[in-house]
Parts: C-alpha cells; structure tokens; sequence
C-alpha cells in the first residue's frame, strides 16, 4: 500500500467548551515524519485523536482530513498510544495478534498472521519473549510488543503519541532507529516532548502553541534518518526549535 499525503483543512476541537485550537491547517506528506512538539495539554493529543477518529464525547470537533488517495483515512490509519496497552491476559504473540483477533480472522488468514508476527517479534529481538506475558516484560520490551502490535495492521498512515517517552535514553534511542527502519515510506505523525527525538527522526517540525493553538513550522529536513545526535542539521536547529518551545510555553503559561 503506497503511503498518501494527508491534508487536515480546518480543524476545530472544543472540550467542554473550551476552545482548544481553532481553523487549524496541516499539511503531512507522503512517505515521511512529521513531529508535533508543545506544552502538556496545548492540544497535541487531542489533534492526533481527532485524525484518528478517537475523539471522546466530551470533545466538539469539525475537521476535513484529505488524503491524496481519495480513500477513507480512517482505513488507512494505525494507532499507537503512548502507553503500551498491552493486554495482561495475553501473551507477547497474541498481542501481537490482537487486531486479526478482533476482526474474527479466519483460521487460515489468522495463521498467516501467527507467522507474521513470528517474523516481525524474531526482527525486533524479542523471539525469546514471543510466550511470555506482559507482566514478565521489560518497560523497552513492552514498547517493542507495542510496535509490533502496530505494524501489523500494514497500515500506509502511522500516528505515534509519545511512543518512546516512558523509555530510558539509551532503550529509546534503539527504538527509534528500529521505528523508523520498520515504518519506512509510511506517513507518520508524531508527538514528542523531546526536540532531540524530533530532530532525529522527522522530516518537518512543527510547535504547538498559543490559547486557541496555532501551529509553526519550524524546520524542514532533508537528510536520510536516523540522524546522529552530531549531524549537522540536529546541531545547527537544536537552538532555534528550543528557543519556539521555550517560547510556546510561555504563551501556555
């Protein structure tokens, strides 16, 4: 499936009636990174909920989500929380497995998906876990499952909500380079508070700020990711994107 260009005309969400952000325009492109950075609660979740269709009933929307396809997003999308949200009951396989379980595969199309994920669970280094449940895992490993999970429903579009952030630096880091080797030419929309992750892995930058939010580009990229926290283009837009965050947080203040 080829990865479609999305392009959100108008966004508008209220939360009991509160007005979160206003006529909002995005542009994501077609088999590339968009990060979304900004202060806690200035509307980055609720924006990427209300692309995916998530939006609860407290929440007033009205948006149009265009995609370069014509097809319907909300069959294109895949979904991961920041929270594993892994099912305790189930083992790292059946996890693995759980949206052909939902669907009510059948017996054959859910034995290809077995092995699938087999492959897939083998390539993110956990072939030793594929049996063990939740509970038995490491915070690193679960993320792991998480992506896997994700992978699976060979979704063209990806939204990621913080999904590296309850990782230690180093388990991030790994994940990140796996994220983007397995996720390649997908269109993904991500939300991190970290401007070094952001910088690492997105192609375009984008700061949420103000009381309605607006968002700001702040950078565009062109070099191949990962990037090496000592690659040029990290070094030289480390300074501007923290001075658009310091300054998007005052505006949150």
């Amino acid at each position: 499936m080829t990865a479609p260009s999305i392009h959100i005309r108008n966004a508008t969400l209220a939360y009991s009636e509160q007005l979160i952000f206003t006529q909002l325009m995005l542009d994501l492109p077609a088999g590339k990174w968009t990060a979304l950075l900004g202060p806690s609660g200035i509307g980055k979740s609720s924006l990427l909920r209300m692309v995916a269709g998530l939006t609860s009933a407290e929440e007033t929307t009205s948006a149009h989500v265009l995609t370069s396809n014509a097809e319907p997003i909300l069959q294109q999308i895949a979904y991961m929380a920041q929270t594993d949200l892994l099912l305790p009951w189930l083992t790292v396989l059946q996890n693995a497995c759980l949206g052909a379980k939902l669907r009510a595969a059948t017996r054959k199309d859910y034995a290809n998906t077995i092995k699938q994920a087999e492959t897939l669970i083998h390539y993110v280094g956990l072939s030793d876990a594929m049996h063990l449940y939740p509970s038995q895992l490491s915070g690193g490993m679960r993320q792991r499952v998480a992506l896997v999970r994700t992978l699976m429903e060979n979704k063209a579009i990806v939204l990621m909500d913080e999904p590296f952030s309850a990782l230690d630096a180093i388990t991030r880091y790994k994940l990140q380079d796996l994220a983007v080797e397995l996720l390649k030419n997908k269109t993904v929309l991500f939300i991190t508070h970290d401007p070094g992750e952001a910088l690492r892995l997105a192609n375009i930058i984008y700061v949420m700020q103000g009381q309605p939010a607006t968002l700001q580009q702040v950078a565009e990229l062109d070099s191949p990711t990962p990037r090496h926290l000592h690659d040029p283009d990290v070094i030289k837009l480390q300074s501007p994107l923290y001075q658009a965050l310091l300054q998007a947080s005052r505006g949150a203040a």
